[in-house]
């Protein structure tokens, strides 16, 4: 089962996961400062053919990078014009945080989120959760979906059903959709009327969206010692998931603070360490870089008394469920390459890719183990939307690097 606790640590809101007692996801973020997945009139600067994008200014000195590959944005102002050119309106929404020294990331699909559903504008098509495997839901529900796509007049959207679905009526996803489809024409009507660098609509806080993406039945209880934080689940909850209010509460205790009821700091410190330490005594070491994500499988301190073949594959098994962990609790992602203990037995490898697999399925953030190469690294990709952790920390006034420096080992 999982616990959502929500707090203030050195001015931001810090958002932990914790599953089973241990953090799996933090994030930590400005109350005001956010704009991602915010639908903004964006104002187009320069277009480079060269790399077929455009940069479009979104909001007053905020620049974001489009990629011209997606179905063609029409502009506002130049509804009839069949290439972009600068100085046009159009219809854009952040999809992905700025990163270090590169721009947001804007699309011309406006995709709106919820429990249910996700819908997406200019990709056309009903598709379902992997997760969701061989459920009889999808026969079901598809052909309801693109009817009520027609009769709304939206044919050249599309709709993601999510993993939340499958245990819940029909009538409910449906009315989800509703609500969706509504919120994308209000958008749509209001663009002509509203000038440049206008938002139109506003993404979750990254606490709320932690909260509409959990799973259904995992979450537990939603712990905040924040006042305005209580208020907006609360009213997120009474709006959207009114079965899970009784899971919120206030934590007020004047003696201990609820960062140290659940030992945040030590959380922070370990996702922000370099090393980290497995149960058998073996340790990762993880090494972001600018291009990728480096981590090394050793087998430290491990003095079991099983064969050397046993050995390595036990480490290196415990080692891709820790793996799985700290990516999302750093928010690691793009390229990740995993140097394993070698393994001379084929059958140990393909054990092992399955349980890293298995392990990073849990993931509510894409994560694709791709192969294993001739050299034994192990590729796995990572959908980039959030800054990773320690990007987060590192914008933080006044944050000193000993902040959060930890000894070598924390067992």
């Amino acid at each position: 089962m999982e616990r959502l606790i929500i707090t203030r640590w050195k001015g931001r809101i810090l958002t932990a996961l914790f599953s089973e007692g241990k953090a799996v996801q933090l994030s930590l973020e400005e109350s005001d400062s956010s704009f991602l997945n915010n639908v903004y009139i964006g104002k187009v600067q320069t277009v480079v053919p060269n790399i077929n994008a455009a940069f479009v200014e979104f909001e007053e000195g905020k620049v974001g990078y489009l990629s011209l590959s997606e179905p063609f944005p029409r502009p506002i102002n130049r509804p009839q014009a069949k290439k972009l050119s600068p100085g046009d309106e159009i219809l854009v929404q952040v999809s992905r945080e700025p990163v270090k020294t590169k721009a947001p990331v804007l699309t011309s699909c406006i995709t709106l989120t919820g429990r249910l559903l996700v819908l997406t504008g200019g990709k056309p098509g009903v598709s379902f959760s992997s997760k969701l495997g061989k459920s009889p839901l999808k026969a079901q529900l598809k052909p309801l979906i693109e009817e009520r796509l027609s009769r709304l007049s939206l044919t050249d959207c599309g709709v993601i059903v999510r993993t939340n679905a499958a245990d819940r009526p029909v009538d409910e996803i449906l009315k989800e959709l509703e609500v969706l489809a509504s919120r994308f024409l209000g958008i749509l009507s209001q663009a002509p009327y509203r000038t440049a660098k206008t938002c139109l609509d506003h993404g979750l806080p990254g606490y709320i969206a932690s909260l509409r993406d959990s799973y259904s039945g995992q979450l537990e209880a939603i712990i905040t010692d924040q006042e305005d934080c209580y208020e907006q689940l609360r009213s997120y909850l009474l709006a959207h998931q009114p079965e899970q209010l009784g899971l919120l509460s206030r934590y007020s205790d004047p003696l201990v603070s609820l960062s140290k009821v659940y030992s945040l700091e030590h959380a922070l410190r370990e996702a922000l360490g370099r090393r980290v330490w497995l149960k058998s005594g073996g340790y990762l070491v993880i090494e972001p870089t600018e291009a990728l994500v480096v981590i090394d499988v050793n087998t430290g301190k491990y003095s079991g008394r099983k064969n050397k073949r046993e050995t390595i594959l036990k480490i290196n098994q415990e080692a891709a469920w820790e793996i799985a962990r700290q990516l999302r609790l750093r928010n690691l992602s793009g390229i990740i390459l995993v140097d394993f203990i070698d393994s001379e037995e084929p059958e140990d490898a393909g054990l092992l890719m399955d349980t890293l697999s298995q392990a990073v399925a849990r993931d509510h953030i894409k994560t694709t183990v791709v192969e294993m190469t001739k050299l034994g690294l192990v590729e796995i990709t990572r959908k980039k939307v959030l800054k990773p952790l320690y990007e987060q920390v590192g914008e933080i006034s006044g944050y000193r690097e000993k902040d959060v420096d930890i000894p070598e080992k924390q067992c």
